[in-house]
């Protein structure tokens, strides 16, 4: 939950540095002003679709929130120097309380980028879980490394396996969740326009 600290404490400065209240910022992003105080409070672990939409008022890029964006050549990320503080944790928009995906960032580093890489761990959904589908502007690709995934896309519903990959625009309602009560583990990219 270290990163999920760093998000809110981030979102809070650039608001304040940009003398924004927290009810310009639901106005401006159509957002609740209570969602916005529960995610700088680190009360709630957001989707993305919250953090791109507040990104797109501040006018900065989603990495801003995720990373400290120190490099300005390549960044290489190794598996052996991967570890949980990498990790970010996010809702399935439909239980805040609980984070059902975690993603570890593979370019936490790289200033300028303009696509934000993740190896995605997906735990298995709850039963009954009504998924909220989100919308953002940008698009993105999903390639599953490990077990099955389910994507409610528009009116769709596509189940991935292993070795499958989807690429789509994410203004289309969608939502990622895994396909079976088994954890999966997918790349995703997901290229936001700032």
């Amino acid at each position: 939950m270290g990163n999920n600290k760093i998000i809110g404490a981030k979102i809070q400065s650039i608001r304040e540095s940009k003398q924004l209240s927290i009810e310009e910022v639901a106005e401006r992003s159509g957002l609740k002003v209570e969602q916005i105080e529960r995610i700088e409070s680190n009360i709630d672990f957001p989707s993305l679709a919250p953090l791109i939409k507040i990104a797109r008022v501040f006018g900065v890029r989603l990495g801003t929130f995720l990373d400290d964006q120190s490099e300005l050549g390549p960044v290489i990320c190794r598996k052996k120097d991967s570890n949980e503080t990498n990790s970010i944790g996010f809702t399935n928009n439909a239980s805040m309380e609980r984070k059902h995906m975690e993603y570890h960032s593979l370019s936490q580093d790289k200033s300028g980028r303009h696509m934000e890489p993740f190896l995605i761990d997906i735990a298995p959904s709850e039963e009954g879980v009504d998924f909220v589908l989100s919308t953002h502007e940008g698009e993105e690709f999903i390639y599953v490394l490990d077990g099955i995934v389910e994507i409610n896309y528009g009116k769709n519903t596509f189940v991935l396996e292993e070795g499958d990959s989807i690429y789509y625009d994410s203004i289309v309602a969608h939502h990622v969740h895994a396909g079976t009560d088994s954890t999966a583990r997918i790349l995703g990219v997901v290229y936001t326009p700032y």
